[in-house]
């Protein structure tokens, strides 16, 4: 399956009660394949400026965001 996204494109990710995020939009930084378990849900690696570090989620967590990214 092809990513939904591109790189630099603006997204908000769904909070999860399993994970803590930072509120506001993240931005896509690289597109990594869909797990084997779930060929059908490719990851993204998404970054937002209210945090030090990257992470990975799955494009079915993620909206395209209408806001700017600062």
């Amino acid at each position: 399956m092809t990513h939904k996204f591109i790189i630099g494109q603006i997204v908000n990710l769904t909070p999860t009660v399993l994970r803590s995020t930072a509120i506001g939009p993240y931005e896509i930084r690289h597109l990594v394949p869909a797990p084997d378990g779930d060929p059908t849900d490719p990851r993204y690696r998404i970054k937002s400026v209210a945090e030090k570090h990257e992470r990975i989620a799955p494009e079915s967590e993620l909206t395209l965001s209408a806001g700017v990214f600062a």
